[in-house]
């Protein structure tokens, strides 16, 4: 369960540090944002897997906003399974989410309590 909610479309952009909290990486993606491989995608629940290449669309790339925060990126810590590319502002999946080195604490029992509703 852990490994799928790790792998959602909205979690990859949070991960990559497109977006500063999950809550913003969920309204940039229904905003047509991001690209996945090439297609715009606007469900966060979108499933990610090894190999895909995720992007801005370029009206993203023009955009003030994001240019403050591509700037930033360099210095963004990200899990061992995403890579970004600063020369090309790409981000890229290289592997699958491995649940013992996620950076924040995590409660499972609340993760299920919450997807129970």
């Amino acid at each position: 369960l852990l490994k799928l909610l790790e792998s959602r479309l909205d979690n990859v952009v949070y991960r990559l540090g497109l977006a500063q909290t999950r809550r913003q990486a969920r309204q940039i993606v229904n905003h047509k944002h991001i690209l996945v491989n090439n297609r715009k995608i606007n469900i966060p629940s979108y499933m990610t897997k090894k190999e895909d290449v995720i992007t801005l669309s370029p009206q993203a790339l023009k955009s003030e906003t994001f240019q403050d925060r591509l700037s930033a990126l360099a210095k963004t810590e990200r899990p061992q399974w995403l890579m970004w590319d600063d020369k090309s502002k790409t981000g890229k999946i290289v592997g699958e989410p491995d649940i013992e080195y996620l950076a924040e604490a995590l409660s499972p029992s609340m993760i299920v309590e919450l997807y129970s509703k």
